[in-house]
């Protein structure tokens, strides 16, 4: 006999052994957890934490998702030097592959299935090497979400509204995002990698706090820093608002295009230089 439901749950032991009894609401566990936080039981940090716990357990997909506008895709017929040209831009380790549009999705494409063709592009078949994809809807809980990803060892999701068209996707990145904030992948860039870093002849990748004056010695241009210190801060004061990943921009002699960035803050831009301005 299964008797699971009778076991106390983490929440519950925890705040038996702080306060010696159980909380009637959500409110009363919080209130909990900050007097037992002022009382040094446990830091600033892990208090964050078990707030984001429980918030956890309201959030649906369509809360934490990629919208279809922000997807970054690679089509069935892409050639090999332009989906590792697009791979390095994007600096993702898993792409979705469609035919026609978003709308038909054929697989997901794995950055690292690319190697087995290093030095022989000419016996290259993408879809081939495409692992299925998996869909859920817009609806679907985050804690049920979690548990199927970690059951099946599964990293992405495409998400699909009520009428069954593609709305976006989720990684699971973005599932544990919300409990312990920002992470990166194997393909992120270090932060204490340099500023700018080219990726090829034509192509930057430039960290979005990099100070303006910094970018006008690379680049010679003459950006002001007067209102603004940061290359992140220009192009934000220059679109209005907080940019969305694959949005784009030129200010003056270069072109933007937000490779990464959050609801809260801009960090990574790739940039190449308007040739039609001297």
């Amino acid at each position: 006999m299964d008797d699971s439901s009778s076991k106390p749950g983490f929440f519950e032991r925890l705040v038996n052994r702080i306060a010696g009894e159980s909380p009637d609401t959500e409110d009363d566990v919080l209130q909990i957890l900050r007097e037992a936080y002022e009382r040094q039981v446990f830091d600033a940090d892990t208090l964050q934490y078990l707030k984001n716990i429980l918030d956890f357990s309201d959030l649906e997909v369509r809360d934490v998702m990629i919208t279809r506008s922000q997807m970054d895709v690679i089509k069935i017929d892409d050639t090999p030097e332009k989906i590792i040209a697009y791979i390095v831009d994007t600096a993702h380790s898993r792409f979705p592959v469609i035919g026609e549009d978003k709308d038909q999705i054929l697989g997901i494409l794995h950055a690292k299935d690319l190697l087995k063709y290093w030095g022989r592009a000419e016996q290259f078949q993408l879809e081939q090497i495409l692992r299925p994809a998996v869909f859920v809807p817009e609806s679907k809980s985050l804690n049920i979400l979690l548990k199927d990803f970690r059951e099946k060892r599964n990293h992405m999701a495409i998400v699909v509204d009520e009428y069954g068209g593609i709305s976006g996707l989720v990684t699971f990145e973005d599932v544990i995002e919300p409990i312990i904030g920002d992470i990166e992948d194997e393909f992120d860039e270090d932060d204490s990698a340099d500023n700018i870093f080219a990726v090829s002849a034509e192509r930057f990748r430039v960290n979005a706090v990099t100070e303006i004056e910094t970018v006008n010695e690379f680049f010679g241009t003459n950006y002001s820093d007067e209102d603004v210190d940061t290359i992140g801060g220009l192009v934000i004061q220059e679109l209005g608002h907080m940019p969305v990943r694959g949005e784009k921009i030129t200010i003056g002699k270069l072109n933007f295009t937000v490779a990464r960035a959050d609801a809260r803050r801009l960090q990574t831009l790739m940039v190449t230089i308007n040739k039609q301005i001297n």
